[in-house]
């Protein structure tokens, strides 16, 4: 996600950098022409689609890929665990890969390596051949997020790319789920999964072309990989890709049931303190810890953090509601349609807006749409229908798409300040928070809706008892339509009870859904807050006059 020269792409191959002592002042940037802009947006958007897509598969269709890999529901899980385990840190090595062999040979093998996975993904037949190409699939969609950002800011004056550019290629990493789950019940219908492998193949072939075709401005090469650089990524990797497996997996098995989650989290622990140890204790460290623990980029970090937390909402907390009531993909498709047009007029509205200075009233902005969007879906009941949640769910897509370009932009301003050695550990901050982070949110959410399922469903059924005149009739009325086929009382009751159990159970997750909606609204204002204070802070300190020098004597 490093910005790339705006020269023209008719030069040559990537050349080594030139020595600091030759003293050569750099030519001015050459104008861009419109046609080629236009190929570089479109490639952008093309391979975000194809990145997303890829990512986004399994985790809307896991009831659809139960049954071609005969796997059930918990073993689906590891589908998503198999790609996001080596794709949360493997675009740390790309950087450097990238910076040292050329982007070129970066961008041919990348696409390459990604085709090879899609075609075998045609031929899969069980569960341990999908989770194997799930795991390959999960490294060589990599190289595709950070083309996918190449491409755009290529498209752009370097005093654009950081606005229009940043914002516009955010957008299309937001349009991607949305997309994802709105084409998935057409596909379905056509022809089962394998018409979604299809797609992905056609994409990744679309993709491969679009690179070879239109080959991105060569950047100087530089031998920047060093020994210890392995290390410490391999390390890296395997925290990263440990801490992804048991968010993927701790709401399914529990988080203290397994005990194999706990030597997970040990490995993790152990992993990332050594990778801390090795990477203090060298002059050119592949992750700047020191600065990474700084106020201005803890804060930064925190701010993230928190927005991925709250779009949970969208992601996690509102998908699963509609599973609860038993509403599929296909009953969704208008919502989905509606996230998505939201989702692309925010990035709009923010590439119009965007500029330096204005990335606190686009954060407030941002904030209360989110805050009124959940607020609004926390009164939802078992009746709710997704046209009754078109409103909100457009303004969190609008809010999530407006708050997060200014927080890059800033980000990578502030690092770039720093120098261009800092831009590697400002992309760790930014892959931890978004993807880790967007793991984090789906498991904090996930289980915290589980736990107020049973509280609820405890203070509903202590309620419910027989000698309550309405419960017996209800139980009546629920066992009514066995009274055909089922002739023993005792029998008839025990189904009517069961079913007003089943009754029960819907509804201490509908509350439970609803309480997790009202705590990220709370997030969203109590956040908000703070903004508005630290704005009103900063305007205060600016305003007061310079204090003179002290006088001698």
């Amino acid at each position: 996600m490093s910005t790339v020269p705006a020269t023209d792409a008719s030069g040559p191959e990537d050349e080594p950098a030139r020595s600091a002592g030759q003293g050569t002042v750099p030519p001015a940037p050459a104008p861009i022409a419109p046609s080629r802009a236009a190929a570089c947006i479109a490639a952008s958007t093309l391979l975000a689609m194809t990145q997303g897509f890829g990512m986004n598969l399994v985790a809307a269709n896991i009831p659809q890929m139960q049954g071609p890999l005969g796997a059930t529901s918990t073993e689906a899980v590891w589908l998503m665990a198999a790609y996001m385990a080596p794709n949360a840190s493997l675009s740390i090595a790309l950087i450097k890969i990238r910076n040292q062999y050329g982007l070129r040979h970066f961008a041919e093998l990348g696409i390459a390596v990604f085709l090879v996975v899609a075609v075998l993904h045609i031929f899969i037949t069980d569960l341990r051949s999908a989770l194997v190409l799930r795991f390959f699939a999960g490294i060589a969609a990599a190289p595709l997020s950070s083309l996918g950002f190449l491409y755009m800011l290529e498209a752009f004056t370097p005093a654009r790319k950081l606005t229009i550019g940043i914002s516009l290629a955010l957008t299309n990493i937001g349009l991607a789920p949305p997309l994802t789950r709105l084409i998935s019940p057409l596909l379905i219908d056509i022809g089962n999964i394998r018409a979604l492998l299809r797609l992905e193949l056609a994409l990744a072939m679309l993709s491969f072309a679009a690179i070879y075709l239109l080959p991105l401005t060569p950047i100087p090469r530089a031998k920047v990989i060093e020994k210890l650089d392995i290390v410490s990524y391999l390390l890296i990797a395997v925290g990263f890709g440990s801490g992804a497996v048991i968010l993927l997996t701790g709401r399914t098995y529990w988080w203290f049931e397994a005990r194999w989650i706990g030597e997970l989290l040990v490995v993790m622990i152990a992993a990332l303190t050594l990778a801390a140890v090795i990477e203090l204790n060298r002059e050119k460290p592949l992750i700047d810890l020191r600065w990474l623990v700084s106020r201005e980029m803890v804060h930064f970090g925190a701010v993230l953090v928190l927005f991925r937390l709250m779009l949970a909402e969208q992601t996690a907390v509102a998908g699963n509601f509609f599973q609860v009531i038993g509403l599929q993909n296909g009953q969704l498709m208008h919502l989905y349609a509606i996230v998505a047009l939201a989702t692309a007029a925010g990035g709009l509205i923010c590439a119009a807006v965007l500029k330096p200075g204005r990335e606190p009233g686009l954060h407030m902005v941002a904030l209360l749409l989110i805050g009124v969007g959940a607020f609004l879906d926390s009164r939802a009941t078992n009746l709710t229908r997704p046209a009754e949640m078109y409103l909100s769910q457009g303004l969190i897509a609008a809010g999530g798409s407006l708050f997060l370009p200014p927080a890059i932009a800033a980000g990578f301003t502030m690092a770039l300040k720093k120098g261009p050695q800092y831009i590697l550990s400002f992309i760790v901050v930014f892959l931890v928070t978004q993807s880790l982070g967007g793991l984090a949110g789906s498991a904090i959410f996930g289980s915290f809706i589980t736990l107020r399922e049973k509280f609820h469903s405890n203070v509903l059924a202590q309620s419910m008892t027989l000698a309550d005149p309405l419960v017996a009739a209800r139980v009546s009325q629920l066992s009514a339509a066995y009274g055909r086929t089922i002739t023993d009382p005792a029998v008839l009751k025990a189904e009517g009870v069961a079913l007003l159990g089943q009754q029960v159970t819907r509804e201490a997750n509908v509350l439970a859904h609803n309480d997790a909606f009202l705590v990220i609204a709370l997030l969203a204002v109590c956040a908000a807050a703070a903004l508005a204070i630290h704005i009103l802070y900063v305007r205060i300190r600016d305003a007061r006059p310079a204090v003179p020098a002290a006088a001698e004597g």
